[in-house]
């Protein structure tokens, strides 16, 4: 109703992530407003429609545009009388070292065109020489948060080399999630594709001082390793809304950011956490979910937990 009366453009992003049922209801709706706009541009005069029983306006600017795909687990296939109403246009691979350069220069870096060009070759190289893991990710989304990662190192050292500073970002963000294995086989591309530059990891010494103080605290052994990978966890967080903490039993998983918000605590960041296995109960109930007896709306765990942090 809003975008046929306004005359706006929707564009819905995987639109094959709804549930048919609800899709097979969008369908109708799709089909008035369009019917609406072809009565409309044989007579200007009609610039309203009935739409479900009511007599809204409508300005035949209003389009509706989605994408999907297709082959991914958890997407439907749209109904015919869905698919009927659109046309399908077919999308290529995007060109990730465009892309790459375009946004090294949107961040100030000056040699953007080299630079993107070893960017890319590294993350190829990555993708074809490193073991494949799960939780090793290549794409443009990975990209994308590395390069948000140099622009502020950029903005905080802007008179120091470019080359050095991309390296850095390359290095110290991709280093906490590559297994110990890959580790050499990685730092030696980063040898190889900015040869000769030498740059210490820039660790940030008072939350390693905290980390440490705390770890000792909680009965830790303040291990040199154990201390950077809460440091590591800690700079992630601030490129990333969420991240996975993986590993083998026994290797500090739950260490590792109990001693992280520990230190935030004690350095003047106030921390809350809880714990959740999402395995122990169904998504309804994880999510929220609408009650279809009472259409009443019922708060899943995710819901009440992040209620209770805000009032907290």
């Amino acid at each position: 109703m809003g975008l046929a009366q306004c005359g706006s453009w929707g564009c819905f992003d995987e639109f094959n992530r709804i549930s048919i049922e609800v899709l097979s209801v969008v369908s109708t709706q799709v089909k008035y407003v369009l019917d609406a706009v072809r009565i409309l541009k044989t007579d200007p005069a009609k610039n309203t429609f009935l739409f479900f029983e009511e007599e809204i306006g409508l300005k035949i600017t209003v389009g509706f545009w989605i994408t999907m795909n297709p082959g991914y687990a958890g997407r439907t296939e749209l109904p015919e009388n869905l698919k009927a109403l659109f046309r399908s246009c077919a999308m290529v691979v995007p060109d990730i070292v465009l892309i790459c350069e375009n946004m090294l220069m949107s961040e100030g870096f000056s040699t953007a065109k080299e630079l993107s060009k070893k960017f890319m070759c590294l993350y190829d190289l990555s993708k074809s020489l490193l073991s494949k893991q799960t939780h090793y990710d290549w794409g443009l989304r990975a990209v994308k948060s590395v390069l948000r990662q140099a622009g502020g190192l950029k903005r905080n050292e802007p008179d120091v080399l470019e080359d050095i500073i991309l390296m850095r970002g390359l290095r110290d963000f991709n280093i906490p999630k590559i297994v110990v294995d890959d580790q050499p086989i990685f730092k030696g591309l980063i040898d190889d594709l900015f040869p000769g530059i030498k740059a210490d990891p820039q660790t940030d010494m008072e939350l390693a001082t905290l980390a440490e103080k705390c770890a000792i605290e909680l009965g830790y052994q303040a291990d040199e390793g154990f201390v950077l990978k809460v440091v590591q966890l800690a700079e992630i967080l601030v490129v990333r809304h969420c991240c996975f903490i993986i590993g083998t039993t026994g290797c500090s998983k739950s260490a590792v950011w109990k001693t992280l918000k520990r230190a935030n605590t004690t350095g003047g960041k106030r921390t809350q956490h809880d714990i959740i296995d999402p395995k122990a109960i169904v998504a309804d109930e994880l999510y929220g979910f609408m009650n279809l007896k009472t259409n009443e709306w019922k708060d899943g765990v995710l819901s009440v937990i992040m209620r209770d942090m805000n009032k907290a």
